[in-house]
């Protein structure tokens, strides 16, 4: 049996409850997320659930990132590598950390799962690269898990803290990357964290691997997207604000960095789609942070821009609690999110404060639009939760982000 570090953890239970059904199952199991979301955590867990079931199981561990395992460099290596450690016609569970970083590797997943006595779980931190080589000669033969940041509801278990609005401001602040609960959770400590975080997914994940030296560049853009958070953006626009600030660039090079940055699980981009309809809309997206401490880390926690971060925890909440998420548009009006899931749909505004009649008249009145009969629903940082409008309900954030959204 390899040596796997004996590690504390708080369970996510949302994340091996989806992996559960998976296990003995024979197709590989792919977690993937942004860097420090809790991976290689997730991975222990899901060791611990196999030896609760079968204390004697034969496990091999590898982790790219602990020099012992320097010597797999490719597919070859990585085969050999197990196969050496593994007991002819014995079920072996094999778990790979940052797969990404061995050459070819799909090539030796598709040799040992063809054998058939090997349960395989691995994790990785580029979309891109990953899905392209596993679909290419693995389709149909893995499952792809995404590992999020801390959701609220995570929050307040890892950090001991009561459900109240202080604990909903430090999470709106800070953040939900585990690692968070080791630390004092002031702006000095956590920003400087993160800064760390930020700036090795920039240069290890993104300009080191796509082989990028325009720095300066990227990190504009990040900042761009920092400051239009949850704004239609279209690779024009991006274009246009850059030329102002006496940089030109090619809408194909844009194009191209915002893939990077989505590849690395830094932001989401979210497509616009016609409500009613099939259609979905090529130009202009919206972008959302996959964790909005790394969002402040870049451009500070402003109180302004409260709007904004509210638009990106609720989505994140969202994708959390498993919807399709869209953005959607009818007749000239936009609904923030439709959600899809399991053949159900659910419509979504966020506003900061119903305060005023026009705010009211156009947060319900695009949704009163929509002529169908699926939920629909306001968040707010207004107190009362709870009621409704017209069939519409009304949620206070904190309340929204409380339970998992079914």
């Amino acid at each position: 049996m390899e040596t796997i570090p004996r590690v504390k953890y708080i369970k996510r239970r949302l994340y091996v409850d989806a992996v559960k059904p998976y296990i003995n199952k024979n197709v590989i199991k792919v977690f993937v997320g942004q860097r420090r979301v809790g991976k290689s955590y997730l991975m222990y867990q899901i060791i611990d659930e196999i030896r609760t079931m079968q204390p004697d199981a034969h496990i091999i561990y590898i982790s790219k990132e602990l020099h012992e395992f320097a010597e797999i460099r490719d597919y070859n290596d990585l085969y050999t590598f197990v196969k050496n450690r593994s007991e002819k016609h014995e079920k072996t569970y094999l778990f790979i950390d940052e797969i990404q970083d061995i050459i070819s590797f799909e090539k030796a997943l598709r040799s040992l799962q063809a054998e058939g006595t090997f349960d395989i779980y691995c994790t990785g931190s580029n979309a891109n690269m990953l899905s392209a080589e596993l679909a290419t000669l693995l389709s149909g033969r893995y499952i792809e898990i995404k590992i999020l940041g801390l959701s609220y509801i995570e929050f307040l278990e890892f950090h001991q803290l009561e459900n109240v609005s202080e604990s909903l401001q430090k999470y709106l602040k800070y953040g939900g990357l585990p690692y968070l609960i080791n630390l004092k959770l002031n702006d000095h400590v956590v920003y400087d964290y993160l800064k760390s975080i930020y700036l090795t997914i920039l240069y290890k994940d993104i300009l080191k691997k796509y082989n990028i030296r325009n720095t300066d560049f990227l990190e504009r853009l990040v900042e761009f997207l920092a400051d239009n958070t949850g704004s239609l953006i279209s690779a024009k626009k991006i274009s246009d604000y850059l030329k102002n600030q006496k940089i030109n660039i090619s809408h194909v090079n844009v194009l191209n960095y915002l893939t990077y940055l989505v590849s690395a699980f830094f932001i989401f981009q979210v497509k616009r789609s016609e409500i009613g309809g099939k259609k979905i809309f090529e130009v202009g997206e919206k972008y959302y942070f996959e964790d909005l401490g790394l969002r402040h880390s870049i451009i500070g926690f402003r109180q302004n821009d409260i709007g904004k971060i509210m638009e990106n925890v609720v989505f994140l909440h969202l994708i959390i609690s498993g919807w399709e998420v869209t953005v959607g548009k009818s007749n000239g009006n936009e609904v923030d999110f439709v959600c899809k899931k399991a053949g159900e749909k659910l419509y979504v505004q966020v506003a900061y404060l119903l305060v005023d009649e026009a705010t009211r008249n156009r947060e319900f009145g695009n949704l009163l639009a929509i002529k169908d009969n699926y939920p629909k629903m306001v968040v707010s940082m207004d107190e009362f939760s709870g009621n409704s409008f017209e069939g519409i309900q009304i949620r206070n954030l904190k309340d929204f982000l409380s339970t998992y959204i079914q």
